[in-house]
């Protein structure tokens, strides 16, 4: 878990400075990912991820990702509590307009 977390936190570092060519791919294919606050709290999240009509477990990929790079920067940690996540089977993922939305929370780590 440990290479993890050294994993995502260089990515993350790397991606504010990356060019389009240079982006991170996910089953071969590239994802708009995009994290928000759920009810104004830090540590919960929802991670929409499109379009998930190129590869699902790209998109499912790409939006623990986005998870991941969020929990680490704010909590030091790349655990996830996960509410709808990769370990959800792929027939219950919520998918509409071929958007996913997966949610966690982050477990305080400070």
């Amino acid at each position: 878990m440990r290479h993890w977390t050294g994993m995502v936190l260089c990515a993350g570092l790397l991606l504010g400075c990356t060019q389009p060519s240079d982006r991170i791919f996910f089953d071969g294919q590239f994802y708009n990912a995009k994290l928000s606050r759920i009810e104004r709290q830090r540590d919960v999240f929802a991670v929409t991820v499109r379009p998930v009509s190129k590869s699902l477990t790209g998109a499912v990929e790409a939006g623990e990702y986005e998870a991941i790079v969020h929990c680490v920067n704010n909590y030091g940690s790349s655990d996830i509590i996960w509410t709808v996540g990769p370990q959800t089977p792929q027939a219950s993922l919520p998918i509409a307009n071929d958007v996913l939305t997966l949610q966690g929370q982050c477990p305080d780590a400070k």
